[in-house]
C-alpha cells in the first residue's frame, strides 16, 4: 500500500516540476489527517497541486473562490423549502467533499472563514439544529495570497491553528520552468487514480501503529514548552504538539518505517509550527529555525 503512494508521489512530481520536498510534506499532511495551507503569490501552482492530489487518489473534488461576498452557507449548504412536498430539503454546499480547496481563503470575511471551523475540526457542519458528517477522509487545501495584497484579511489565529501544515511552493529553478513551458495543457485531468477511498483510509489508520518513543515525545515537549517561554514569539499549543507528532508518524510511514526518529520530526517542525509562532511575515520561520537550533535532541 505503500507502495501506491511512493508512485503517486512520483505521478505529482511530473505535473509540479522540481518541488518534491513540498509535495512529500503535503502527502505527509493528508496522511497525518490534518489540514494544508499555501500560502504564495498568484499563479505558482497551489490550486494545480490541490486538484492534482485529488486526482491521483481518485477522491472527490470541490474548489470555491473565496471571495468578500461569499457567504458561510455558501460553504456549508443550506435548507430550501420544497413547495411540491411542503417540506424543507437540504442542499449540500462544496463542504461535502473529500478534498476541499479554499482558494484565496483570506479574501472571504472573517465569518465565512470561521464556517471551516467546525467542518476541518469535528469533520461535520451544524446546519438550522441539525448536524451533518462530512465525507472521510476530508482534506482541506486553502491557498492565501501574501498579505500584502490587496482585498486580503489575515486569518484568526483560531483559523490558523486548525491548519497542521503550512508550505510555501515558491519559484521553479530554470530547468524545471523550462519543462513545464514544454509540457501540454491539461495534464492533471489525465493524471490516473493510483489509490482509492479505501486504500487511503488503510494508509492514515496505520499511521496511529508507528512507534513513538518516550524519550523522543519528551524531545517535542521540549521544543513546544521553550516556546512558551519566549516573548517574541507566539506559543505553541497542545494542538501543535499532537501535530508534530502525528506529522512525524506520517513522515516515517512514507519511508516504510515502523518507529519515529528526531529526524521526521525536523523534516516536519517548519511546516508545522511556522503560522503557529508568527501567522504574519517571515518572522516565524526565524523562529522555528532558532527552537530547533536550540534543541539538538540527544539520545532519541
Amino acid at each position: 500500500m505503500v507502495d501506491a503512494l511512493h508512485a503517486v508521489e512520483q505521478q505529482l512530481n511530473q505535473v509540479i516540476l522540481g518541488k518534491p520536498a513540498q509535495i512529500r510534506l503535503a502527502l505527509t499532511c493528508l496522511l497525518a489527517g490534518g489540514h494544508l495551507l499555501l500560502e504564495d503569490m498568484p499563479g505558482m501552482g497551489k490550486t494545480t497541486l490541490a486538484h492534482a492530489l485529488a486526482q491521483s487518489l481518485g477522491l472527490s473534488y470541490r474548489r470555491v473562490q473565496f471571495t468578500s461576498d461569499l457567504l458561510p452557507a455558501d460553504l456549508t449548504g443550506f435548507n430550501l423549502f420544497d413547495t411540491r412536498t411542503q417540506e424543507f430539503k437540504f442542499q449540500p454546499g462544496p463542504v461535502f467533499s473529500q478534498v476541499l480547496l479554499a482558494d484565496e481563503i483570506n479574501r472571504a470575511s472573517p465569518k465565512t472563514q470561521s464556517a471551516l471551523l467546525e467542518a476541518m475540526e469535528e469533520h461535520q457542519v451544524s446546519i438550522d439544529g441539525a448536524t451533518r458528517e462530512l465525507p472521510s477522509p476530508f482534506f482541506v487545501i486553502a491557498t492565501q495570497n501574501p498579505q500584502n495584497y490587496s482585498g486580503t484579511n489575515a486569518l484568526p489565529e483560531s483559523q490558523l491553528d486548525r491548519f497542521m501544515m503550512r508550505l510555501s511552493l515558491g519559484f521553479p529553478d530554470r530547468a524545471a520552468e523550462l519543462l513545464l513551458l514544454q509540457q501540454p495543457a491539461g495534464r492533471v485531468e489525465t493524471m490516473r487514480a493510483v489509490l482509492d477511498t479505501a486504500g487511503l483510509l488503510q494508509l492514515q489508520a496505520q499511521v496511529d501503529t508507528i512507534k513513538c518513543s518516550d524519550s523522543l515525545l519528551h524531545y517535542v515537549l521540549d521544543l513546544v514548552q521553550h516556546s512558551r517561554q519566549r516573548d517574541d514569539m507566539q506559543p505553541l499549543s497542545p494542538r501543535a504538539a499532537k501535530a508534530l507528532v502525528r506529522a512525524g508518524r506520517a513522515c516515517a510511514l512514507l519511508d516504510q518505517r515502523s518507529f519515529v526518529t528526531a529526524d521526521d520530526i525536523r523534516q516536519v517542525f517548519s511546516a508545522v509550527t511556522e503560522h503557529r509562532l508568527q501567522p504574519r511575515g517571515h518572522a516565524g520561520e526565524t523562529a522555528a529555525s532558532t527552537l530547533l537550533l536550540q534543541h539538538t535532541p540527544c539520545n532519541v
